[in-house]
């Protein structure tokens, strides 16, 4: 479908002063229903590099501005009093969600995905057969790919505004260790692993210390790399301290069976997760 006009309107509504009520405003919830299928994405790869549609950010943030807070029952006594109301289609998607797991309205999960009692937030979209383990959560617009496993109490961050900013990319088959951070627009390349702990924001030291030098990056970790998390000595005026960095300390191995690469990797380099 081309969205060309919808993005023309959509544009239009974010410059006017008025609130986006009524039918003028339909192209709004129209996009979001996209979203909610996963027909159309905040940030996609294209010709090999990843693009963000800061359009669809504007019609996300229209969204808010066209509702009001509403008393939401999702059963099982829970209640809930927001703007968004709860995913519900997940038989449709073939996706399966564990009390009290909640997606919001606009984020899409791709088949085979399982949601335990975890948040998935506007705009975001999960791919196929991935696991959105027990206390994680993703935040509003980020990209997960398919047949990734966040695991317990991982956090990974939201970006509306500014509307150009890229949100926080996990390509496919990545692993991310419990208790990870991935906040900022950091690009998680596929089939990567993070041990557990791993703090990665967009200042975050990524030193690779797989060559005879270390050589230090930011913002990207590289496709099959195994991470784990470090620290680097800084010096204050209170003296020397620790500050948090992560350390690629290995490659995950090219494998048909990508699970049993993954359990090697996890055992060759001693990753916590």
């Amino acid at each position: 479908m081309d969205w060309s006009d919808h993005r023309s309107r959509i544009e239009a509504l974010a410059k006017a002063t008025a609130e986006p009520r009524g039918a003028e405003g339909n192209a709004v919830d129209e996009v979001v229903d996209a979203l909610d299928r996963g027909e159309l994405r905040v940030a996609e790869p294209q010709a090999g590099h990843w693009i963000t549609h800061g359009w669809i950010k504007e019609a996300i943030l229209l969204y808010f501005r066209r509702k009001e807070s509403v008393r939401l029952e999702a059963g099982y006594g829970l209640v809930f009093y927001d703007k968004i109301p709860l995913k519900q289609n997940y038989a449709a998607l073939g996706v399966r969600c564990v009390p009290p797991g909640v997606a919001r309205y606009g984020s899409f999960l791709g088949r085979g995905t399982i949601l335990m009692p975890g948040y998935v937030n506007i705009g975001a979209y999960v791919g196929e057969n991935s696991m959105i383990d027990t206390w994680a959560t993703v935040g509003s617009c980020a990209q997960i790919g398919s047949n990734v496993h966040l695991s317990g109490g991982v956090g990974i961050g939201g970006v509306l505004e500014p509307l150009q900013a890229v949100p926080v990319i996990v390509e496919d088959g990545a692993f991310v260790g419990s208790r990870c951070i991935v906040v900022e627009g950091v690009h998680v390349e596929r089939e990567a692993v993070l041990g557990a702990g791993v703090v990665l924001t967009a200042s975050t030291p990524i030193i690779d210390v797989r060559g005879s030098q270390p050589r230090t990056t930011k913002g990207s970790i590289p496709a099959r790399s195994v991470v784990i998390p470090g620290t680097l000595p800084k010096k204050f005026a209170a003296g020397e301290f620790g500050v948090p960095c992560a350390l690629i300390v290995g490659t995950r191995s090219e494998s048909t069976d990508r699970k049993t690469s993954l359990n090697a990797a996890l055992r060759e380099y001693e990753v916590a997760v």
